[in-house]
């Protein structure tokens, strides 16, 4: 197995992604060779600050002489940026050069370049980017698109139904994920004309669909997928990452308050601790990008070093898992045509 890692991308690029790198090496003796992509110079230059440590036998380093910015618009970044860190490892996961893409440089040229190159998987008109998140009991449930498509149709919300499905079944463990639409009422006639024609697709799909769910269905252990439209998933996604960051805040102020207090949090740092690992995203590693004729993640621009690491662990482990392959099966044995016009 060959896993690419757009070294470059990223807020805390180079460093972070090469400790990340570093990690994995050691942690997934499975991955034969990690092919490093960005400024041949540059990425020396980090390798020497934790040489010897590191094992070069099983790095290569592909040399990319431009890096888009976060605030490059994704429009126009690929068409002026040819030799991009990302558009050079998109084309290594094209010629089948890199069995996996990690990036936790900008998502939208992530996604165009990852599209262009490899396109979408046959049956799937478009990508979703999938984010997995926390359930009470230690589980987690994936919640898709959370931005890669802002207008979606009523077959595109269908698609990301089985491509989450089998993600949430290979990767996730869910016995028979139960898959649901993102909705402002639980009743089957609840929603928009997207939802409710989505709605009528999913009923006929080989799938456990359970229909329409509420956002106070989101963090329970009710729901495996959860379907919508990358605009409202993405400012759902963004709403839950600022409360959490909020609530542990107002938390850590709160119990600073008093002797007693402190007392109280100390005597429950084995719960917090948990608590914060249930909902630490550095866990999850990345979105996986489903749907398109490759396996790629997209790591959070923030990401550290173990979150790089666990993004390699996600990667390697749709490649282990053969999620592609799965989406096809299941995708050619629907007849969309009929689907669609019933």
């Amino acid at each position: 197995m060959q896993i690419a890692v757009d070294v470059m991308g990223g807020d805390n690029a180079p460093a972070c992604n090469i400790r990340g790198i570093h990690q994995a090496l050691t942690d997934f003796p499975g991955i034969r060779k990690f092919l490093l992509v960005g400024d041949s110079a540059i990425m020396k230059r980090e390798l020497d600050h934790i040489q010897p440590s590191i094992d070069v036998s099983r790095l290569e380093l592909v040399h990319a002489s431009q890096t888009i910015t976060m605030t490059d618009p994704s429009s126009t970044a690929l068409r002026q940026k040819k030799d991009s860190s990302i558009t050079v490892a998109a084309g290594l996961l094209k010629n089948n050069q890199a069995d996996a893409l990690v990036s936790a440089g900008h998502t939208g040229a992530a996604v165009a370049a990852t599209v262009v190159k490899t396109r979408t998987l046959e049956g799937i008109e478009r990508p979703g980017i999938a984010a997995v998140l926390p359930t009470p009991t230690g589980g987690s449930f994936l919640v898709l698109d959370v931005g890669a498509n802002v207008d979606c149709k009523p077959i595109h919300l269908a698609q990301y139904a089985l491509l989450g499905e089998a993600y949430s079944r290979y990767i996730l463990r869910a016995p028979e994920p139960r898959v649901g639409i993102l909705s402002f009422g639980g009743e089957d006639e609840k929603g928009n004309d997207l939802t409710k024609n989505a709605f009528k697709l999913l009923k006929q799909m080989p799938i456990n669909f359970i229909g329409n769910i509420e956002g106070h269905d989101l963090f329970t252990n009710d729901i495996d997928v959860v379907v919508c439209d990358g605009f409202v998933g993405n400012v759902m996604l963004k709403a839950c990452e600022s409360l959490a960051r909020t609530m542990s805040q107002i938390l850590k102020d709160r119990m600073r308050k008093s002797p007693v207090r402190m007392a109280g949090a100390f005597l429950s740092k084995n719960a917090f601790r948990e608590l914060k690992e249930l909902t630490d995203h550095e866990e999850y590693g990345g979105a996986p990008l489903l749907g398109i004729n490759g396996n790629c993640i997209i790591a959070h621009g923030s990401s550290t070093p173990k979150a790089v690491r666990n993004a390699i662990r996600v990667a390697a482990e749709m490649v282990d898992n053969r999620v592609n392959e799965h989406i096809i099966e299941k995708v050619s044995s629907i007849d969309w045509q009929q689907l669609t016009t019933d």
